[in-house]
């Protein structure tokens, strides 16, 4: 079987069923013969920017795929595979490469050397008979760990090299699922309990981690406001009583005075990354790290998001899949305590509406 065979083969075991691409590329008739839709675009980025799109609308199962020709092509996705990378999306990547014996020359263009900064993982075909391996370990970064692009890069001398490898032995990835540790989950549970002004602030790992439905719960149990990222907008039902809209460059009036006012934000598929349209969550830092600053703290769950009330727990955690946490883009769950007072446990507020 030949190698692009064999990778058609193993997308179609991975559950996919729509191959995103630019022409030429030899993977194109591979995974049609197979019968994975082919959906051929105008430019590179423009089906960088579908497979993203469709990776996000799926929630990353299955992840979406690009293949791309070598030179020019690989080249011109460039701008669409870094978004993907600052926005986390899960996205498996398969630019052909120059032929083995000139790929190292200039003024080749070389994926693997060149996407090594904006791609969780590149790797390129370079024994025929190991494409399987690094097909599965590309498939292995994409469904585990904080998401993130994965790139196959496959030199033109290898995709119709034959080789003796039985795609049918190919077994599909497994996404691993993390819990917190039980001390740091009934800590966050007493600190959301105890803080007289909570917030939520709710990122796209939500959607990935399909956790709207607990996200609703944990803020109607609480009674908490919740506020969404840019990428996590419609996580949260905008027409919610406790909906604040979402918050980075802009915020809704009231998403801004909450903002202000809590004494504690409980960030859920978001990170807290610094950034100019980013949710401007203040922290005091001593170092590099901040995990105690003086009037300020910052308590890290890593570990599943999907939070449900379970028995005597205030808060339990489930299972966030690949990414680390259920609800996580960035595999991090957080409870940030400004340093306010906490008096002890306040009566459940009344509910909206």
């Amino acid at each position: 079987m030949l190698v692009m065979d064999v990778i058609a083969e193993i997308l179609k075991r991975e559950g996919i069923s729509t191959l995103f691409c630019f022409p030429t590329t030899p993977i194109i008739e591979a995974a049609a013969a197979v019968g994975i839709k082919p959906v051929i675009c105008r430019q590179e980025r423009v089906g960088v920017h579908m497979a993203d799109g469709f990776s996000r609308v799926s929630n990353g199962r299955p992840p979406g795929v690009f293949a791309m020709q070598y030179g020019p092509g690989a080249e011109n996705a460039f701008a669409g595979v870094a978004t993907a990378f600052s926005d986390s999306s899960p996205v498996v990547f398969l630019p052909l490469g120059h032929p083995r014996e000139t790929a190292q020359l200039f003024p080749m263009f070389k994926s693997s050397r060149t996407y090594a900064s904006i791609t969780k993982s590149v790797e390129e075909v370079i024994l025929p008979e190991e494409v399987a391996n690094v097909m599965r370990r590309a498939f292995s970064q994409a469904k585990n760990g904080r998401s993130g692009p994965v790139m196959v890069e496959i030199p033109a001398d290898v995709h119709s090299t034959e080789v003796s490898v039985d795609p049918g032995k190919y077994q599909p990835v497994r996404a691993t699922r993390a819990a917190g540790d039980e001390r740091d989950i009934d800590e966050a549970a007493r600190m959301l309990l105890d803080a007289t002004c909570p917030m939520i602030l709710a990122g796209q790992g939500v959607f990935y981690a399909e956790a709207t439905d607990e996200l609703l719960q944990l803020a109607e149990l609480l009674q908490a406001p919740v506020m969404t990222t840019f990428d996590g907008k419609s996580a949260f039902p905008e027409d919610h009583a406790l909906a604040l809209g979402p918050g980075g460059g802009t915020f809704t009036g009231p998403g801004r005075h909450i903002l202000h006012k809590s004494d504690l934000v409980f960030g859920v598929g978001c990170s807290f990354t610094r950034h100019g349209i980013a949710t401007p969550v203040k922290f005091s830092e001593a170092g590099s790290d901040p995990i105690q600053t003086s009037g300020s703290k910052t308590f890290p769950l890593i570990a599943s998001a999907r939070w449900k009330m379970s028995g005597n727990r205030h808060v339990t955690a489930a299972a966030w899949n690949a990414p680390c946490a259920t609800w996580g883009c960035r595999p991090t769950c957080t409870a940030v305590s400004r340093g306010r007072p906490r008096p002890s446990r306040i009566p459940p507020r009344a509910s909206p509406g």
